[in-house]
């Protein structure tokens, strides 16, 4: 990978660049603009982040549908969800298509093979990555399990680190291995390998099963109720929704749209009592990724058999079949 200067356009202060990765070439235009105000770090800064995690961020959207949070003035500014690929894209930035069956309509959405496709999105203003928990080759069946910790308001984060605490003595009492990482924001994310064997509403019923056990073991601290106003403050809201088809969350290694630039970043679960989400950021990230690698390297040889959660759904009764509506 290298990166070099082009001219400076007439009417233009700053220099386009060429970043040269994966045997193609990406020209980054504007590369000076701020995107993140608090430490002033640019889009240049952006794609380089992203090169040095370049592993990590295309195996978390390798061959998935991926929704793209665009910042076109950088973080301060208007934040656009893109799902259709932008016009213009090369020939060689693959798409998959998917169907919205409550509009009936269709999307061609990025689908990342290579960091030269990651990086091509940053050229068009992508900050964040937000793919499906299914892959192109079976977009109806999902290959990821999700959950979400998501605090309330009044909730602080080691309130948070405890609640990952009791859902990681679940998934060992199921023989499940989880892959967690900060949000980015407020939250934890666990990430579980299944197999493309159930459909969205199946995934969806397995993950509140499995909420209403972690509810169970810690009730004080946990809540499942899906309105807001149902829930109690000071608990965290496991949510179970976000395996639903169509609901995406950023992906591991994702960038924020903060002004402090901060990453969902995967971590051992030994640093989770200690984790702080603020001591993630494009600026420490690529140093730490050189020391730990990719935390999440292994997810694909961690599949887990979901058929144990589904019998706690039947054995819990209840459960919805289809999302509530919002």
């Amino acid at each position: 990978m290298s990166l070099r200067p082009l001219r400076e356009y007439r009417a233009a202060v700053t220099e386009a660049a060429e970043i040269e990765v994966d045997g193609r070439t990406v020209r980054l235009t504007n590369p000076d603009r701020v995107y993140f105000s608090a430490r002033g770090e640019t889009k240049l800064d952006l794609a380089r982040y992203y090169l040095a995690v370049s592993d990590g961020i295309v195996r978390a959207l390798r061959e998935r549908p991926c929704m793209m949070h665009r910042f076109p003035t950088g973080t301060d500014g208007e934040k656009v969800h893109q799902k259709r690929l932008p016009k213009g894209a090369p020939d060689w930035v693959r798409t998959v298509r998917v169907h919205f069956p409550r509009y009936n309509r269709t999307a061609d959405e990025l689908c990342v093979t290579s960091p030269a496709d990651v990086i091509w999105a940053v050229q068009m203003s992508t900050v964040e990555f937000h793919p499906w928990n299914s892959r192109a080759t079976d977009v109806e069946s999902p290959d990821e399990w999700r959950i979400d910790l998501d605090p309330m308001p009044d909730v602080e984060f080691p309130t948070v680190r405890r609640v990952a605490a009791v859902a990681r003595e679940v998934l060992d009492d199921l023989g499940a291995v989880g892959f967690p990482k900060t949000s980015g924001g407020k939250g934890l994310h666990i990430y579980v390998r299944i197999r493309p064997e159930h459909s969205f509403t199946e995934v969806r019923r397995a993950a509140l099963a499995f909420a209403r056990e972690v509810e169970r073991r810690a009730p004080d601290l946990v809540t499942t109720a899906w309105w807001r106003k149902d829930r109690e403050p000071g608990t965290v809201f496991l949510d179970w929704n976000q395996n639903t088809r169509d609901h995406t969350i950023a992906s591991a290694y994702s960038v924020r749209g903060t002004p402090e630039a901060r990453v969902s970043a995967p971590l051992r679960w030994d640093e989770v009592p200690d984790a702080e989400p603020g001591d993630f950021t494009i600026a420490t990230m690529p140093a730490r990724y050189t020391e730990v690698g990719d935390l999440t390297a292994g997810i694909d040889e961690s599949v887990f058999d979901l058929r144990a959660l589904l019998e706690w759904a039947e054995r819990d009764g209840g459960v919805p079949d289809e999302p509530p509506e919002v």
